[in-house]
């Protein structure tokens, strides 16, 4: 019998501290005006202080566990998809299953920029098709206010902090992800790309005087790339199925730029209201855009059991996607779950693993002042 992956559970963490334009007005020569024009963005979401990519991600999975009604320890895989890890190793993935308590799954990141939560849910689709798994967690998950110049108008006014995770399962009944494409154009890297801090641009005090580890962006051939292979992408993964535009219910594409989105409606001969849009209060917040609009549409009554729903987007690296899925929703005969015991849960191993760091980084300076 043919496998599915099924989407069947759903969830986000969003800072709660809210950025505006008007705020941005008092950091960077700009306006609430120029902003809103040329982005559609009015404001983003700021993590705090003890709010990292991993944080994030460990709440929005909490959320998308408690939808799904499965417990941590039936996880088999988990992939963080992110462009702000919390460090180059060890995995963010790894640290939000210790977070998550998901004793048997494995766990690594997917690096392909704002794309990446497209090219992870393929990935972890692809693993419960072929019976190697059977329940998986993928996650969008993003600090990006950390590695964005606050100087730069031309940056800062654009990202924002969040994070979104899907559970996936398989099933023998039909539907769930049905299709996806993947793409790369490695000769546009240099567009978009945090220069330093790999190993061929080491960090060293001259890349930092030099604002070498913030992103740094070319907006004209980011613009152009992206208004043409959202409705390419889009086309293409809607050709495996033969289908056309026409036999969405609902896309959902990275939320980047109003201006963007536009032009990808354009493309495809559809009004704007078959888009969810989102980025007016949260900004782009890369790998979490995609999930996080999900979420939302499935609150608004936009996404339904049934309805055939595009994920598109487009990223550093130059990198671009889109998936196909029948909407599934929670399995019906899963037991339901606590949803406190699951937050708590979550809360108390997030706060042990930040109290193991706190002693470990005491004790190293102790050990490096001879204690």
């Amino acid at each position: 019998m043919p496998r599915y992956a099924h989407i069947t559970g759903w969830g986000h963490a969003l800072p709660e501290h809210v950025l505006t334009n008007k705020d941005l007005e008092n950091m960077v020569d700009t306006s609430d005006e120029w902003i809103v024009t040329r982005t559609g963005i009015r404001e983003r979401r700021i993590a705090a202080p003890d709010q990292t990519t991993a944080s994030l991600a460990a709440d929005a999975a909490t959320e998308a566990l408690k939808v799904a009604g499965v417990k941590p320890t039936d996880v088999d895989l988990i992939i963080v998809a992110t462009s702000s890890p919390e460090h180059i190793f060890p995995a963010t993935a790894a640290i939000v299953q210790d977070m998550l308590g998901a004793t048997h799954a494995g766990a690594f990141d997917l690096s392909a920029a704002c794309t990446g939560f497209i090219f992870a849910l393929n990935m972890a689709a692809q693993a419960i098709r072929t019976g190697s798994i059977d329940t998986a967690v993928v996650i969008g998950a993003e600090t990006l206010s950390r590695i964005v110049n606050w100087q730069d108008r031309n940056t800062c006014i654009l990202f924002g902090d969040g994070a979104g995770a899907f559970v996936l399962q398989g099933s023998e009944e039909p539907g769930g992800v049905m299709h996806a494409v993947m793409h790369a154009d490695g000769s546009g890297a240099d567009v978009l790309s945090i220069p330093a801090g790999g190993s061929k641009i080491p960090t060293s005090a001259d890349t930092v005087a030099h604002g070498l580890h913030y992103v740094h962006m070319e907006g004209r051939p980011v613009f152009r790339f992206a208004t043409r292979v959202m409705a390419e992408a889009t086309r293409e993964v809607l050709a495996k199925a033969n289908l056309t535009p026409d036999d969405v219910d609902l896309i959902i594409p990275h939320q980047a730029n109003i201006r963007i989105l536009e032009v990808a409606a354009r493309n495809l001969k559809l009004p704007m209201e078959r888009f969810m849009v989102n980025l007016d209060r949260y900004g782009n917040t890369s790998t979490a855009s995609i999930p996080i609009a999900t979420v939302e549409a499935v609150a608004q009554g936009r996404l339904r059991r049934g309805d055939k729903v595009v994920l598109v987007g487009f990223g550093g690296g130059l990198t671009y996607g889109a998936l196909l899925a029948e909407w599934t929703g929670p399995f019906p005969d899963h037991p339901e779950v606590n949803p406190e015991r699951y937050r708590l849960w979550a809360r108390v191993r997030s706060t042990g693993l930040r109290l193991k760091r706190k002693v470990l980084a005491h004790t190293s300076r102790e050990e490096n002042l001879g204690g």
